[in-house]
């Protein structure tokens, strides 16, 4: 799965459940990651500028075969429930396997990932004067546009986009056949748009992109996402809070390692492309780094930055992944100090060289998987358990509900306005929530 694959925090995972946002007289479902959340945002303005009516639009993520079947199940739902609606498909799914959901009777257009940032492209729609499968070819695209986004529905927190595509050719993930190769957001753009979101009153801008430690390879100078990291704090003082999304360990720079250890509007919260813990199977996997790199990577971030949590990708059941190898995944959790474990059963996705080689059991895949997660509920509640008596600055997604600086989810005894951040104590856990109290 792509670096940016980690579950929406937001809703988060590509086994996320569809959440869908009126756009006028229609309809967006987005399922998968944070950059698709971001995504979706943009064609809610196209769809609502085209004044494109009566219309639900799903952007699918492709991430695993589950991940499509849900796709697929979500689209036959919506025909059901609104059997006269226009019912656009878009999203890796639909880039890469276009005519599997041209073949769906229930679908009325499929628009490829490039298309679907295009207003021109919602204006058509909205007059049915374009073609039913508008797909080119994504390895063609080779910019990407900022996009103005006011908001995200709620006030709580905001996603741009710095970054598309990937480079890189994992041996498990099919992400960059339905995104393109590698390009980068210019830094005055992306600081403009996040200075809109804050004057617009956002409190917390999450960073987001399929592999956003390449950020920068393709633009004048080379600069890193440590420096865009540094620019915007700079350049947006008021701005309190700015989080990275996933990001591959091994081209993290030394901007960014700064960043972390200066900055304390920086969340202490990493999000790691780790996705096993045998060097074997990282090998095998076509990962760029091997586990004493992540071992060291986490060693030397928690040096600069004390209180830094992390989470991270792991695939249970890699193809040839034998118990032996699975343990050094399982022991990778407390070797570098995880906190938030997004844990992927391996399942075979057709087009990627993993799909051929051999196959762990799926007996083997369901319970190593477990184990690991397992494994990530009991850190969890060590590092929750660690809370209680702190005092932390939370960010309200509701009345009486927020997460932490470092992602904790928390919830208030008083109620507070949404999108605020508000200063409270830990006094308690619950359901694997912090309890606090507001401190006036």
């Amino acid at each position: 799965m792509s670096d940016d694959v980690e579950n929406l925090e937001l809703d988060e995972t590509a086994d996320a459940e569809a959440a869908g946002a009126a756009v006028g007289a229609a309809e967006v479902i987005t399922l998968g990651c944070r950059l698709n959340t971001y995504e979706s945002e943009v064609m809610r303005g196209h769809a609502q500028a085209a004044g494109l009516n009566d219309a639900v639009i799903v952007n699918t993520c492709a991430v695993t075969g589950e991940a499509v079947r849900q796709a697929m199940q979500t689209i036959r739902r919506i025909r059901r429930e609104r059997p006269a609606a226009k019912i656009i498909v878009t999203g890796c799914a639909a880039q890469i396997e276009p005519e599997r959901f041209a073949e769906l009777d229930a679908v009325d257009h499929v628009v490829g990932n490039a298309e679907k940032m295009q207003a021109q492209t919602f204006q058509s729609l909205a007059l049915g004067d374009c073609e039913r499968v508008q797909v080119n070819d994504i390895m063609s695209v080779t910019e990407t546009a900022s996009h103005m986004i006011g908001g995200f529905g709620t006030r709580a927190r905001a996603y741009v986009q710095v970054q598309n595509g990937c480079d890189h050719r994992c041996t498990f993930c099919i992400i960059p056949y339905g995104r393109g190769q590698s390009r980068s957001v210019g830094a005055g753009e992306v600081v403009s748009e996040i200075r809109n979101l804050v004057e617009n009153g956002y409190r917390e801008i999450v960073l987001t992109g399929v592999d956003m430690t390449s950020y920068g390879k393709d633009l004048p100078g080379q600069p890193t996402l440590g420096n865009l990291v540094r620019r915007v704090l700079k350049l947006v003082p008021e701005l309190p809070r700015l989080r990275l999304s996933s990001i591959d360990q091994v081209e993290a720079d030394a901007d960014l390692l700064a960043a972390l250890a200066e900055e304390e509007r920086l969340m202490p919260h990493l999000h790691l492309s780790l996705q096993a813990g045998d060097d074997m199977v990282l090998k095998r996997m076509k990962r760029r780094h091997l586990r004493t790199d992540a071992i060291k990577f986490c060693e030397d971030a928690r040096k600069l930055r004390p209180d830094v949590v992390f989470g991270a990708d792991l695939i249970a059941g890699f193809p040839t992944e034998t118990e032996e190898m699975f343990q050094n995944s399982l022991d990778l959790v407390e070797e570098c100090g995880l906190t938030y474990l997004h844990v992927f059963p391996f399942s075979p996705r057709e087009g990627t060289p993993a799909a051929k080689m051999p196959q762990v059991a799926r007996k083997a895949v369901k319970d190593r998987a477990q184990r690991l997660r397992a494994a990530g509920e009991r850190v969890l509640r060590q590092f929750l358990e660690g809370q209680q008596g702190k005092v932390a600055d939370v960010l309200l997604e509701r009345a009486t509900f927020g997460r932490t600086e470092h992602f904790a989810e928390t919830v208030l005894a008083t109620p507070g306005d949404v999108g605020g951040v508000v200063r409270a104590r830990i006094v308690g856990l619950r359901d694997g929530k912090l309890q606090a109290e507001v401190i006036n």
